[in-house]
């Protein structure tokens, strides 16, 4: 692998990203957890958990799978029911980060755009409930991809490595799992996000229009507006985090197509220059990118973020002067 250039790429690509993924959602969850960075305990409560999910990704799928599977091959993490069971912890966090990240997008449009209902909807309790609700059922729905692996090779009697078997491709079954799997994530978060996204902005350049034109009858155009600024700070976080999960799956759900259009199959993993690995692992690297890139939008959206943030870090370091002192 290493002799192969792609190869080389992906052997520096995972360490990487999980040297930046696992510090700064660490950080994340730290920094919203205090509480300080004027957001509600319920916006607070998805944050959090997006930023847990996207560790607990960086920690299954990039380090347990990817980097133990380059740098560790015949790894304990390597034998078939183990591998196999790996393939469904994946997969059910990836779906929970997904599905959360949509949730928390209905939050943000009832909050917005349906106020009868945000008193009820928007509390704490309710975003616990919601948030658990989508893990347990991202987890029941993958239960079925531990059936779906078989083993590679047998050595010593003992079964190493899985890949998915023939009939995952000609079963009429198994083709319709592989599609409502796909329908549910990604394709129908895309659907609603963007929906939602764009009934909030519709409903938003609805209320600017007003205000401005009451502005304009009580003579106060210049005057500021913190409920729209608050406002046009919570759609510019929504859009950027929504807008990011959107644009870096994009490409994992091309993959699914061709392979489902054309009838071909998923990687063997034998040979870094087929095509088909390449677009299917370029998919990947895109896909596990965007549990790296939300504390990025915090701490360019969200100036209280930031400057928690910079605290964080301040106060080890003031420690450590203390006791040099």
């Amino acid at each position: 692998m290493h002799g192969s250039p792609k190869g080389l790429v992906i052997a520096l690509y995972y360490p990487v990203l999980a040297v930046i993924g696992v510090p700064v959602n660490l950080a994340v969850i730290v920094t919203l957890s205090r509480g300080r960075c004027g957001l509600s305990r319920c916006i607070t409560y998805y944050l959090v958990s997006m930023a847990v999910t996207d560790l607990l990704v960086i920690i299954t799928a990039v380090i347990l799978n990817r980097i133990v599977c380059l740098y560790f091959p015949f790894s304990f993490l390597s034998i078939t029911p183990v591998c196999s069971l790996s393939f469904v912890l994946i997969y059910a966090i990836r779906d929970g980060s997904v599905w959360v990240t949509v949730v928390f997008t209905f939050d943000r449009f009832v909050a917005i755009c349906c106020q009868e209902l945000k008193t009820t909807y928007c509390t704490e309790k309710t975003a616990a409930d919601v948030i658990g609700t989508v893990c347990v059922l991202s987890c029941l729905k993958n239960t079925f991809w531990y059936f779906i692996y078989e083993t590679l090779y047998t050595i010593n009697n003992i079964p190493w490595f899985c890949k998915i078997k023939l009939i995952f491709y000609t079963s009429p079954a198994w083709a319709t799992f592989d599609w409502i799997h796909r329908i549910l994530t990604p394709c129908l978060p895309f659907i609603l996000i963007l929906l939602l996204n764009a009934l909030t902005v519709r409903h938003i350049l609805a209320a600017i229009r007003i205000r401005r034109r009451l502005q304009v009858r009580s003579k106060v155009e210049n005057q500021s507006d913190p409920e729209m600024e608050s406002r046009r700070k919570s759609i510019v976080l929504l859009f950027c985090i929504s807008g990011s999960l959107i644009l870096l799956w994009l490409l994992f759900l091309i993959t699914f197509l061709y392979v489902r259009i054309a009838n071909v199959s998923y990687f063997s993993g034998s040979n870094f220059d087929e095509s088909n690995f390449i677009l299917e692992e370029s998919g990947f690297m895109l896909q596990l990118l965007s549990s790296c890139i939300n504390p990025f939008i915090y701490a360019g959206t969200q100036t209280k973020f930031r400057e928690e943030l910079k605290n964080g870090v301040k106060y080890p370091l003031w420690l450590i002067d203390k006791l040099f002192k």
